[in-house]
């Protein structure tokens, strides 16, 4: 569940999509290539829950899977494990986290995460939202998310758990933190350390918007880590201040470690509002490092500058999307520590729509290049995730729009491409599309078109895995499902 209080910047962010008469350019298409997409998702585990229910204005979509994430078991790429939301809610959250593991990187089947009270022996909350996952270098599987209630009271908190059968079953169910209103936590990922046994670092923002009003919003990186596989979690710590600029967030932690060293990367965005909340003034995305598993953090390092601008139909700015802006993936070379971040941007679109950018450092985060165009120039293009294989072949996985045509406003047609650089050399860049081409205007509505707010990509041997988001034509009662598959790089 993203959150981002000044609601009407989007609306006045809008106008900078409204010189758009039509759809951009089509870009060629490279095929439909690679191994086939599985479906992850299958069923509906809360179909018969009734929790949850805001208004009558409310309205959940049955059926509906959005929002996923995976892992791969660093010891069998065979062995996967996906979450993702299930029947999500208009108003926020869903009814529940569900999760799919596959032995076999073909076959998977489905249990569920209990973070909600949908869920089986689940957390005491009525909304479950932003699945997270990620294995260790024991195959602990170790699971993160967000509890939220809406009508019995405000509460909303992170919650992890574990699986140490490959996401067959889950245990050590833990409330990391909780609070009420004015504060609210938001986008939680898990990050297990690859190189320390049984530790894993859950970081989030949290909003604070004490006393409630203008002028008074801080939202800075809080951080809860385990060392003894999820079994104990250690008190919420801010590690990523805000207070020394009025009206500034943050939002989108997410920690990548480098093997070699240890070391750990948080990055993020860290948005400025004017004095009234109404207005983004300052936006940009940043890293901290640490030396020393969490301990202590560096000072904040620029990454990039988020240009991002609303997500919308281009053919009908009215429609709004919803994907990853303002959210980074981030990647680290296991070979050489070479630091990459995907975002959403508009650099290469003179402000107007929104492409997939990459930047990367070869200093360990000091420095950054300036920002490369990954997705076709001329389409609008969202939601990117980047992984580096075990070779260095940097992927990207995004969605864009090339088959829209200029005028269509009854339908969006999107399609999921994967980008590869081997050893992150742009002058060798392939791209293919691995998804069918789909409506993105057949997904549920929470504050646009929703097929999430991220999608997953994770290095899988000589190759990488996907998993994303898809829209069903004539289904109302399934609009979407979550689909996985397997991408050689070289």
């Amino acid at each position: 569940m993203r959150v981002l209080l000044p609601l009407s910047a989007v609306t006045t962010g809008a106008l900078l999509l409204a010189t758009l008469a039509g759809a951009a350019p089509a870009a060629a298409d490279h095929g439909f290539g690679g191994s086939p997409l599985v479906k992850v998702s299958p069923g509906d585990p809360y179909a018969r829950c009734t929790i949850g229910a805001r208004s009558p204005d409310s309205v959940v979509y049955p059926g509906t899977e959005v929002e996923p994430y995976l892992s791969v078991d660093p010891r069998d790429a065979r062995r996967v494990v996906t979450v993702f939301q299930q029947d999500r809610w208009s108003d926020g959250g869903a009814r529940g986290l569900a999760a799919a593991w596959s032995t076999n990187g073909r076959t998977f089947h489905r249990s569920t995460l209990p973070f909600s009270r949908c869920a089986p022996g689940g957390a005491n909350f009525e909304r479950a939202s932003d699945p997270w996952v990620s294995t260790g270098a024991d195959g602990t599987v170790y699971a993160s998310g967000e509890g939220i209630d809406f009508t019995r009271s405000t509460r909303n908190a992170l919650l992890a758990a574990t699986s140490r059968d490959g996401g067959r079953t889950w245990r050590n169910l833990t409330t990391t933190h909780v609070d009420e209103q004015p504060f609210f936590n938001d986008k939680p990922s898990i990050t297990a350390d690859p190189v320390r046994k049984g530790t894993a670092y859950q970081v989030w923002d949290r909003l604070d918007n004490d006393p409630p009003g203008p002028s008074s919003l801080d939202g800075p990186g809080y951080l809860s880590l385990t060392r003894d596989g999820g079994r104990t979690w250690s008190r919420a710590l801010r590690f990523v201040r805000t207070d020394a600029v009025p009206n500034t967030q943050t939002i989108g932690h997410v920690i990548v470690v480098d093997r070699r060293t240890g070391t750990l990367h948080d990055f993020y965005d860290s948005l400025t509002y004017s004095d009234d909340l109404n207005t983004v003034v300052e936006a940009h995305y940043a890293m901290v490092t640490s030396r020393d598993a969490g301990r202590t953090w560096s000072a904040p390092v620029t990454v990039a500058r988020d240009t991002s601008v609303p997500e919308v139909d281009p053919n009908d700015p009215a429609k709004l999307l919803r994907a990853g802006s303002t959210l980074p993936s981030p990647a680290v070379d296991a070979r050489t520590g070479a630091l990459y971040m995907a975002y959403e941007g508009s650099d290469f679109s003179g402000g107007r729509f929104d492409s997939v950018q990459l930047v990367r450092s070869t200093d360990g985060g000091r420095t950054w290049r300036a920002p490369e165009a990954v997705s076709p120039k001329g389409v609008p293009a969202f939601s990117p995730s980047i992984a580096v294989d075990e070779r260095g072949t940097v992927a990207l996985t995004y969605y864009d729009l090339r088959f829209l045509k200029p005028g269509d406003t009854t339908t969006l047609p999107t399609a999921y491409q994967l980008a590869t650089w081997p050893h992150g050399d742009p002058r060798h860049r392939t791209e293919r599309r691995i998804s069918p081409v789909f409506d993105w205007l057949r997904a549920p509505f929470a504050g646009g078109y929703f097929l999430g707010d991220y999608q997953g990509l994770a290095a899988a041997g000589k190759g990488v895995r996907a998993v994303l988001t898809q829209t069903h034509s004539g289904a109302p009662h399934n609009r979407t499902d979550v689909y996985s598959g397997s991408f050689r790089t070289w």
